[in-house]
């Protein structure tokens, strides 16, 4: 008698206890959350901007009474407008910029004094970049577009517009939200011109500038 019921009590300890275990709340396990793609940078679209930045080269001036080779130097600051279509990691583009330029330089020439400038100059170039997400290099080139102007101290001067060419290369990085800034290197040859009295002079330049873009 005492054996039975000692096995009832602990089948009845066995069910309390499970009965208990079935009352417990189970661990709720929150749903998976879906994994969200970083949107992908795309340099598609317009942008107008600023640019600034010094250019140098030489000026051969020639003349009836005197020739020779001077340095140039000076400063430019214009806008800049364009337009990039990216295609995977190629970047597309086509740029146009204005700029007003200190660019001259003059020498000592058959007892007076000659010197050359340039007060404008404007570029359309093509451009063909590599993205990298928000940073492209880019190498460019296209038609140059400026003023010769040659100035002979006690004589006279001239100035002429003339068509030339550019090439060169940079770097753009775009900043937060649609700002985008810029490098580049350009070498600009206009030819000769600035003809006066039968003189004229020849204009090549370096530029190293920068800029800001806002896209659009």
């Amino acid at each position: 008698m005492k054996q039975f019921l000692l096995a009832s009590v602990g089948l009845v300890a066995i069910g309390t206890v499970a009965a208990s275990a079935a009352d417990i709340p189970r661990r709720v396990v929150p749903p998976a959350q879906p994994v969200v793609a970083a949107p992908v940078f795309s340099w598609t679209g317009p942008y107008v901007g600023i640019n600034g930045g010094y250019g140098w080269g030489t000026s051969n001036f020639s003349a009836p009474f005197a020739t020779g080779s001077f340095d140039l130097s000076g400063g430019l600051v214009g806008g800049t407008l364009g337009y990039n279509y990216q295609v995977g990691q190629a970047v597309f583009g086509l740029e146009g910029d204005l700029d007003w330029s200190g660019i001259k330089g003059s020498a000592a020439c058959a007892g007076t004094r000659c010197e050359t400038r340039n007060n404008w100059l404007s570029t359309v170039r093509g451009r063909l970049g590599y993205s990298f997400d928000r940073f492209m290099p880019y190498i460019t080139g296209g038609l140059a577009v400026g003023d010769i102007e040659t100035n002979v101290a006690g004589i006279g001067g001239g100035r002429d517009t003339k068509a030339g060419w550019t090439v060169g290369g940079g770097i753009e990085a775009a900043l937060n939200g649609p700002w985008s800034a810029k490098l580049e290197y350009l070498y600009v040859d206009l030819g000769r011109g600035g003809t006066v009295l039968g003189s004229d002079a020849e204009f090549k330049s370096h530029i190293l500038r920068a800029g800001l873009n806002y896209r659009f």
